[in-house]
């Protein structure tokens, strides 16, 4: 494997009782892209990335990153190479403000995450790059505020910069803008564009205008086979894609041009 792709499937299969949710799926991701995984509803997306993330192991096939073998990892031995998914559930500390729940971000990272009991004069070291991780997102006026007060667009914003405190290489992100009006699917579209630079994302999204506006490539998953993979221009207007998503979401794939 070339240096030129971070993260490479061969094969990768999984059969549950003889139903094959994920069928020789040959993926390549390519280092500093945003790369989009889309398809119909159970066309295995997710079952995917719980394959990359280790909460489920494959039939068969090899995943490997930065040109390891890691399909028999266990999946803290995976997180800890940099590969972090956010995003498939809301994954913040409600009652504690949003600044706090960087500095646990970051206290994880350091491995010092038991340490909750530490004085609190002890844990000021973390605020200046809480701060600047809440700058990156553009949460840094809401620093000393609820989570639980936030609004929901701003509490994927923060979940972004949980993740990006764990310092990943990969980020896998899972329907990062599911549930949101279109100002916030704007505003967590733009946040992903930006934190992407020097970074690689793999993203599963709905929103084929989301995926139109930020994807490098595109690949399309449809009963967990590859039935295309490109450039949006070129997937949208593969006849294979338009018929996957059989007219309803055709629509939805041409009008995001």
């Amino acid at each position: 494997m070339s240096a030129e792709f971070i993260l490479e499937t061969q094969g990768l299969t999984k059969e549950f009782k003889g139903f094959v949710a994920v069928n020789q799926v040959d993926l390549k991701v390519q280092r500093g892209h945003i790369h989009a995984l889309i398809g119909p509803n159970g066309a295995g997306k997710t079952t995917f990335f719980n394959l990359l993330t280790k909460f489920l192991h494959p039939t068969a096939g090899t995943i490997l990153f930065n040109g390891i073998d890691i399909t028999t990892e266990k999946p803290a031995q995976t997180a800890r190479r940099g590969i972090v998914r956010s995003f498939q559930i809301s994954a913040v500390f409600p009652h504690m403000t949003v600044l706090e729940n960087v500095r646990a971000a970051l206290q994880r990272n350091l491995g010092t995450s038991f340490h909750f009991w530490k004085a609190e004069s002890t844990l000021f070291h973390l605020h200046d790059e809480a701060r600047r991780l809440l700058a990156q997102v553009d949460l840094q006026d809401f620093a000393d505020e609820l989570t639980v007060n936030l609004p929901y667009g701003r509490k994927r914003a923060l979940e972004l910069a949980t993740t990006l405190a764990l310092e990943p290489e990969l980020m896998l992100l899972d329907e990062p803008t599911q549930g949101m009006g279109h100002e916030d699917v704007a505003r967590v579209t733009q946040l992903i564009k930006k934190v992407s630079i020097g970074r690689t994302i793999l993203m599963v999204e709905h929103n084929m205008s989301v995926v139109a506006s930020i994807a490098d490539r595109i690949t399309v998953l449809q009963r967990g086979a590859i039935i295309a993979d490109g450039p949006y221009a070129e997937v949208s207007s593969n006849p294979l894609v338009i018929e996957a998503y059989m007219g309803t979401a055709n629509t939805e794939l041409q009008g995001a041009h």
